[in-house]
C-alpha cells in the first residue's frame, strides 16, 4: 500500500494491463471506462472521496477498464489481494452494492429513473463533470439526458 496524488487527466490502468490494483479516493475523483471498436467511451463507475475503485477482472488476466483521474486526486494504492482486503470490506461492499443496483437499473428503469439514482448515488460529484460523461454512465445521448433533466425539472 502506498499513497500518491495523481494529476487531472492521468491515466492509472490502461485496458489490456496485468497490473491491476485497487485505488481508495482520498480527494479529488476518478473515473472507469472501457472504449469500443468504435471509439466511444462507455463510462463503468465514478470514485469520489472515500470510494474504491478497480478493475474486477481477475489479477492473472488483462484488464478490461481505463481507469483515470477526473480531478488532481490524493489515492491509496493497493495490490489487489482479498485476503487483506477483508480488514476493508466496507468500501468494497458498497462498492459491489452499487454496481448490482446500475445493472438492475440499466436492464429494467427508464432513463429518468437512472438519472435519478446518478444523482442520488453520486450527489457531491454532479456539478463536477461533464454532461457528456454522465450521458454515457447512464447509457444514453447527451441530448437524450437534456430532455430527461428538462422532464425532471418540469415533475419537480
Amino acid at each position: 500500500m502506498h499513497r500518491i496524488a495523481v494529476k487531472k487527466g492521468e491515466i492509472l490502468q490502461k485496458a489490456g494491463e496485468f497490473n491491476s490494483k485497487i485505488y481508495v479516493v482520498e480527494s479529488g475523483l476518478l473515473r472507469s471506462y472501457t472504449i469500443d471498436k468504435k471509439g466511444k467511451e462507455h463510462i463503468f463507475m465514478f470514485a469520489p472521496e472515500g470510494w474504491v475503485i478497480a478493475d474486477n477482472i481477475p489479477p492473472e488476466l488483462q484488464t478490461s477498464l481505463y481507469i483515470d483521474a477526473l480531478e488532481d486526486s490524493r489515492i491509496i494504492v493497493r495490490n489487489k489481494d482479498i485476503k487483506s482486503e477483508g480488514q476493508n470490506v466496507g468500501p468494497l461492499i458498497k462498492r459491489l452494492w452499487v454496481l448490482q443496483k446500475r445493472i438492475l437499473m440499466l436492464m429494467s428503469s427508464s432513463a429518468i429513473e437512472r438519472y435519478q439514482d446518478f444523482i442520488e448515488t453520486y450527489p457531491e460529484i454532479t456539478q463536477r463533470i461533464p454532461q457528456r460523461m454522465i450521458a454515457s454512465y447512464l447509457g444514453i445521448t447527451p441530448e437524450a439526458l437534456s430532455k430527461v433533466k428538462s422532464e425532471r425539472m418540469r415533475k419537480s
